[in-house]
C-alpha cells in the first residue's frame, strides 16, 4: 500500500525560485528521457530532442486575478482565493479567517462588490460557494480583472509584482479561468515555439483551468485514500485529430505540463481522445495505464504532492529519485518559477 512516505524527499529551502529566469526559455532542463544517461541541457535546447512528426500539446488557459482581501460584515478580516469559476454570479474558493463563516455569512471584498456565502462546496472540506450580491456588479470574470491581485502560490513568498502579472503567464494564454498557471509552459517563449514548428513538430491546444487544489498537500497518509477537485477542461475537435494523426505517423504525443497530460488522459480512457467539455478528477498514481501521452516537459514538484505522484507513475520512481537527486546536487531551480525537466514514459516502471 503506497503512502506519501514513498514520495518525500529533502529540498534545500535556497532551491524554491523566487522568481523567473530573465528569459523564459533561459532555464535548465534535465533531460531524463534518453534510456541511459540523463543529460543536463538548457530549455532553449529543446527542439533538438523533438523529432519529426511528433505533436506538442500546450494548455492555453489564462491565470485570472483569483485573490481577495476584505471583511466579514461583522468586522474579520478574511482572504479569499477563488477556486473555479462555477458560473458568472457563482464562485468556488477557499477562505482563510478568524473562524469559518457560515452559510448566510456576507462578505465585501476589496471594499468594491459583497458576496454571501451559500454554504460549504459539494463535498470538500475547505472550499465555499459564494454568490455575487447586486444587481449592478457585473460577473466575477470583470469584477476579479478589476479588482483581484494575482494568486502567486504560497512557496513564492514576495507579493504579486507588475513582473510577476506577465511572467505568471504564458505567451499563448487565451481562456481565462486558472488560478494557477500550467507552470511548463511559462518555459516557451514566441523563438522556442517556432523552433519546435521547424524541427517538423505539429503543436495542439487544449483549456484546463488549473484551481487552487493545485496548492494543497495531500492530506492522507494512504495515498489510495486521496480524492481530487475537480477541474474542467476543453479538448477541440483539431487537438483530438492531431493525436490520431500523429499516431498514425509513428510521431509521439508530447504533453507540455501536467495539466495537458491529466486532460489528454482523462478524455483518452477509452484509448481515443473524445473531444468536448468535461471535467476530471483524474488522480494519477504508480501503476496507472496511460494511453495517449508518450513523453513530458515539466517543472519539478513538491515533495507528497499529487504531481510528484503522477511523474513517478509516468517515468518510473528510479528513473524519478535519479532526476531529482541529479537536480538538487546539480542545484536546479523548483516549482512554478523553476527549471525543467524532459521524460518519456516507462510502463509498469515503478
Amino acid at each position: 500500500m503506497l503512502t506519501l512516505d514513498d514520495f518525500d524527499f529533502e529540498l534545500p529551502s535556497e532551491l524554491i525560485a523566487q522568481y523567473p529566469a530573465a528569459e523564459r526559455a533561459g532555464g535548465r532542463l534535465l533531460d531524463a528521457a534518453a534510456q541511459e544517461d540523463i543529460i543536463e541541457r538548457k530549455v532553449s535546447d529543446f527542439p533538438a530532442l523533438i523529432q519529426r512528426g511528433d505533436l506538442l500539446v500546450f494548455n492555453d488557459t489564462r491565470v485570472i486575478k483569483a485573490r481577495l482581501f476584505g471583511k466579514k460584515t461583522t468586522g474579520g478580516q478574511v482572504e479569499v482565493l477563488i477556486e473555479r469559476i462555477a458560473a458568472p454570479r457563482r464562485v468556488i474558493a477557499q477562505i482563510r479567517a478568524n473562524r469559518p463563516p457560515g452559510a448566510g455569512t456576507r462578505l465585501v471584498l476589496e471594499n468594491a462588490f459583497a458576496v454571501s456565502v451559500a454554504g460549504r462546496a459539494e463535498d470538500s472540506t475547505g472550499f465555499f460557494a459564494l454568490d455575487l450580491e447586486g444587481e449592478g456588479e457585473g460577473d466575477f470574470f470583470a469584477l476579479l480583472e478589476k479588482y483581484g491581485r494575482l494568486p502567486l502560490p504560497p512557496y513564492i513568498t514576495h507579493p504579486a509584482e507588475k513582473e510577476d502579472e506577465a511572467r505568471y503567464q504564458t505567451v499563448y494564454a487565451r481562456h481565462p479561468g486558472a488560478v494557477a498557471a500550467p507552470t511548463a509552459g511559462l518555459h516557451f517563449d514566441e523563438t522556442l515555439l517556432a523552433s519546435l514548428k521547424a524541427r517538423g513538430a505539429e503543436i495542439a491546444w487544449l483549456t484546463l483551468h488549473v484551481g487552487a487544489g493545485t496548492f494543497q498537500p495531500l492530506r492522507t497518509h494512504l495515498i489510495a485514500e486521496h480524492r481530487m477537485h475537480p477541474e474542467r477542461f476543453h479538448i477541440p475537435q483539431d487537438t483530438a485529430d492531431a493525436v490520431e494523426r500523429a499516431r498514425k505517423r509513428g510521431g509521439r504525443v508530447i504533453a507540455v505540463g501536467t495539466t495537458s497530460l491529466r486532460a489528454l488522459e482523462a478524455a483518452g480512457q477509452s484509448g481515443r481522445v473524445q473531444p468536448g467539455e468535461s471535467e476530471t478528477r483524474l488522480f494519477i498514481t504508480p501503476g496507472y495505464a496511460f494511453r495517449i501521452v508518450d513523453c513530458l516537459f515539466t517543472n519539478f514538484h513538491l515533495p507528497g504532492s499529487t504531481l510528484i505522484l503522477l511523474v513517478h507513475a509516468f517515468a518510473g520512481s528510479g528513473r524519478i529519485r535519479e532526476a531529482y537527486a541529479r537536480a538538487i546536487a546539480s542545484r536546479y531551480r523548483f516549482f512554478s518559477y523553476g527549471d525543467a525537466m524532459f521524460l518519456k514514459r516507462r510502463d509498469h516502471a515503478f
